[in-house]
């Protein structure tokens, strides 16, 4: 059944709904529920309850034949009836909302067909066989990959495996997720009426992975609605919050955007410049993060301009007279036309700044720029019909926009995740990686991977687990270490050795930062623990003398039983630090720092250590688990070890808080540049009682200023006070814990 479907002799308890934005009026569900039901519906007649549907699908398409519609409407209502929603409503108004979303956006007939049908074959007794029969294959298709699993076949694991089949039949047509968003989206719109956890668990489901799918296939208008209903029910007050900046914002007179609006349209009038240039308002979610970013906003931070024009090269004629006629911000200037998104976006992005100091961030696009900016995929029409002479037929993720180059990785370490829970969590983790680069082969192929890739990822992209045999490569033409990170544009060339019994080091799990390396790693040293448990393999052997490979835990370097690198473990002489210091928190080697005394763990008399990956401290929440040797790491439980370890099976130790101590901790201060700033950082860390063992201030770039500090704190309990002093500088628009760099260990 869909979220909201219910029986009408039962129905569910009722809860307020969340607070949400309504961009625009919406249909009168219950006057089309009525319609559903008693409208006429004559075999040569349009049913008046799809007319609004019909409507705004010729504006896209004024020859389309409506034919399908009206038969598929015909089928869901007769299949439905009888049935209602939790709000009262007819259900068929369910799938009809849907289909107008979908309309909206511009998708073809056969999408809509089956929007129309979607859940026929889940709610009501019609087969997918008929559903075949009576409307073809295609539509058959589609309305099976939507289809969810049963839970009576499928228990705790009915969610995942519902999400792999719908990700699968996705990869063969992007239309089934298409629907999947569109249907979530009402879905979401209409939640008020559940429980307000029922409210929290679809919420969370809909940001950690149909939120990202919406990105990556470039459907910005149902993702951001998606974000703004989503931050109302996860986070009421911060919404409720941003509503009130949004209506203070509007109620002052006179709006600085629609006067920079103007002002642009002169200009272009003057340059002989065909254009349209509108107010854009930002969504509820975006204004929140440039809230967070710059504190007070002025009139100007709540929305974009936007420029429309016929053609490419009238983008660039924008561009030239904006930055000709105005004060444009150069480090604001983004050209997503000659290098487009992964998803499929172009627009040239700038700032122009006003006499009043207020910066004001303009896009500029073709007409069919922006129709693709604000329905991705769905703006393809039919994309599996033969492409026009004019289309490339290159080979390039960005090429075939309906088998992008994320999805075919996707689909390719999902069949290595047989376990419904490691591919659900995995598929969570992928989809947070929401930056994408291209390198080069040097057969002139590419590889497309996420933000952050390294040479182990292009191996297993490439080579799958024969990369299990990989033994170096070359960067740019020079040679370069397994675990260095690529650059969008690079040129990779992978070094294979010959030996077939070649095997991977258990060091590689720290570099490989995709789920198909990962995946294959763990499991080729699940097949082989006994060479596991050695450290390494043939091409990753330790040196002599170098550190215990101590635990056998995938994701755990060699040396780095505590998840931090080797590299990151300070020596004894390190300035400020006490002999045998040992991670970022001062554990001894063998014993236990002050900052780890006041841990408590379930196991008498082990040695404790605060993991340097992700450096806990009080109030962290955390976990911990046993290694070698009678060692217990604690983890802050959000640390991507902690994942790692869960995944390999590893048991974890009951571990709490004690009495809060001293602690050593280092934090990234973000800011922009202004005199006296560094003083009055230095004061603000003062004032707090914490001490400054090291400061560090990279030069400011693009306006911005980027600070480390490593502080001494007489308490840890006093962490979150000062991160809070620290923020309230003016200036300073983010301070963060700092996460230790996996590197290599020495040779």
């Amino acid at each position: 059944m869909s979220a909201d479907a219910t029986n009408p002799a039962a129905p569910g308890p009722v809860a307020p709904a969340a607070p949400r934005r309504r961009a625009r009026p919406r249909i009168d569900l219950r006057r089309l529920g009525r319609a559903a039901l008693l409208g006429p519906a004559a075999r040569d007649r349009l049913p008046d309850a799809i007319g609004h549907v019909a409507e705004a699908h010729r504006a896209h398409f004024p020859d389309a034949d409506l034919e399908p519609l009206r038969r598929a409407y015909v089928l869901a209502e007769s299949s439905h009836r009888g049935q209602m929603r939790k709000s009262g409503e007819p259900y068929i108004t369910h799938p009809l909302a849907v289909t107008l979303i979908l309309a909206e956006l511009g998708a073809e007939t056969t999408t809509l067909t089956a929007s129309l049908l979607h859940d026929t074959v889940e709610d009501t007794d019609v087969t997918l066989e008929q559903v075949g029969e009576e409307f073809g294959e295609e539509v058959r298709y589609l309305v099976d990959g939507v289809t969810k699993l049963e839970k009576v076949d499928y228990g705790a694991a009915a969610e995942p495996e519902t999400f792999r089949k719908m990700l699968v039949a996705t990869g063969n047509d992007v239309r089934v997720m298409s629907i999947k968003l569109a249907d979530r989206l009402h879905n979401m719109r209409t939640l008020g009426v559940m429980r307000p956890e029922k409210q929290a668990r679809i919420a969370k489901v809909t940001r950690d992975v149909l939120i990202p799918l919406a990105e990556r296939l470039g459907v910005q208008a149902l993702k951001t609605e998606l974000e703004d209903l989503v931050f109302a029910i996860l986070h009421p007050e911060e919404y409720e919050y941003t509503r009130e900046l949004i209506a203070e914002n509007a109620a002052r007179p006179g709006d600085p955007l629609t006067e920079v609006a103007e002002q642009v349209r002169g200009v272009l009038r003057e340059a002989d410049i065909s254009a349209e240039a509108l107010v854009r308002p930002r969504h509820f979610v975006s204004v929140h993060r440039v809230a967070r970013k710059r504190g007070r906003l002025r009139g100007c931070d709540f929305g974009r301009l936007l420029v429309l024009v016929n053609e490419d090269a009238d983008c660039y004629a924008v561009l030239g007279e904006l930055h000709t006629c105005m004060t444009p911000v150069v480090s604001e200037f983004k050209d997503f036309i000659a290098v487009p998104k992964f998803n499929l976006y172009q627009s040239l992005h700038t700032a122009v700044a006003r006499e009043d100091g207020q910066v004001v961030e303009v896009l500029i696009r073709t007409h069919q720029m922006h129709k693709v900016a604000e329905a991705g995929v769905v703006a393809l029409g039919n994309p599996y019909a033969p492409p026009s002479e004019e289309q490339s037929t290159g080979d390039g993720e960005r090429v075939d926009p309906t088998r992008p180059g994320w999805l075919s990785r996707l689909l390719d370490w999902q069949r290595a995740a047989p376990d419904p829970d490691t591919f659900w969590s995995t598929l969570r983790e992928d989809l947070a990686q929401d930056r994408e680069i291209t390198v080069f082969r040097p057969d002139g192929g590419t590889l497309g991977l996420p933000e952050g890739a390294t040479c182990v990822d292009a191996a297993y992209a490439q080579y799958g687990e024969d990369a299990h045999a990989c033994i170096g490569a070359r960067v740019n033409g020079r040679l370069a270490t397994l675990s260095t990170v690529l650059r969008d544009g690079d040129t990779v060339q992978l070094l294979m050795g010959q030996d077939p019994a070649s095997e991977p080091s258990r060091e590689w799990l720290d570099h490989a930062h995709t789920p198909a390396a990962r995946i294959a790693i763990q499991r080729w040293l699940a097949a082989h623990p006994a060479t596991a448990d050695d450290g390494a393999g043939t091409a990753g052997r330790p040196t002599p003398g170098a550190p215990d490979a101590a635990s056998g835990l995938p994701g755990v370097a060699p040396g780095a039983v505590d998840g931090s690198s080797p590299a990151a473990a300070p020596t004894a002489e390190e300035p400020g630090r006490p002999d045998g210091a040992d991670g970022p928190l001062g554990g001894v080697r063998g014993g236990r720092s002050p900052a780890a005394s006041a841990v408590i763990v379930d196991q008498p008399r082990a040695t404790v250590r605060l993991a340097g990956c992700c450096t806990p401290v009080p109030p962290d929440e955390i976990t911990a688990f046993a290694v070698r040797g009678g060692v217990v790491t604690v983890h802050r439980v959000e640390c991507a070890t902690v994942t790692r370890m869960q995944d390999a099976g590893r048991p974890e130790v009951g571990v709490r808080w004690g009495e809060t101590a001293a602690c050593r901790v280092t934090l990234l201060a973000e800011s922009f540049g202004r005199p006296r700033l560094l003083a009055d950082l230095t004061e603000a860390i003062a004032l707090e009682g914490v001490e400054i063992i090291s400061a560090t201030v990279a030069p400011s770039t693009q306006q911005r200023v980027h600070h480390t500090y490593t502080l001494q704190l007489p308490d840890a309990a006093r962490l979150p006070a000062l991160m809070r002093a620290m923020r309230n500088v003016p200036g300073v628009y983010d301070v963060s814990r700092a996460q230790p760099q996996h590197q290599p260990p020495a040779s």
